[in-house]
């Protein structure tokens, strides 16, 4: 049986070791194995692997809550399926607002370049055009702050 030092696995899943010893402190991790000698965290393949699914859930912006849930499902295979689909799905559309949320902010940085471009260029008919868009973006910009 292969084992990981703390450096092994915030290496591996890209967690920062504090975030590992939080993760094991509240119960997302572990428990760890502790060598007898040094008393320093030993990881099995599976600890790696639990780590490297947080990783992925941490990326996505889930929370300990969810993770915690989505953890606990894992080890209950078809019976939590529904579930985990919910805590997934969930997440996937508060995604899809961000992602909304940053096409508006690019559209206006996009319109904003045009009409300084228009404005370098001394072309108040492009000018004009990018003020009409500028209106456009505005009220969707507007949106995004509440």
């Amino acid at each position: 049986m292969t084992t990981w030092t703390i450096q092994d696995v915030s290496r591996q899943s890209g967690l920062p070791e504090p975030t590992l010893r939080y993760y094991e402190e509240v119960g997302l991790l572990g428990p760890i194995h502790r060598d007898e000698r040094s008393g320093h965290r030993r990881y099995a393949d599976g600890d790696l692997d639990d780590a490297q699914v947080l990783a992925c859930l941490r990326a996505m912006g889930i929370g300990i809550e969810d993770m915690r849930t989505y953890q606990a499902n894992r080890s209950r295979g078809r019976a939590a399926a529904a579930e985990q689909r919910d805590i997934l799905l969930r997440h996937a559309a508060r995604v899809e607002e961000q992602i909304e949320t940053l096409r508006v902010h690019l559209d206006y940085l996009r319109v904003k370049a045009t009409l300084w471009q228009a404005r370098d260029h001394g072309d108040p008919v492009a000018e004009e055009a990018a003020r009409a868009a500028l209106h456009d973006v505005l009220p969707r910009l507007q949106e995004t702050f509440r």
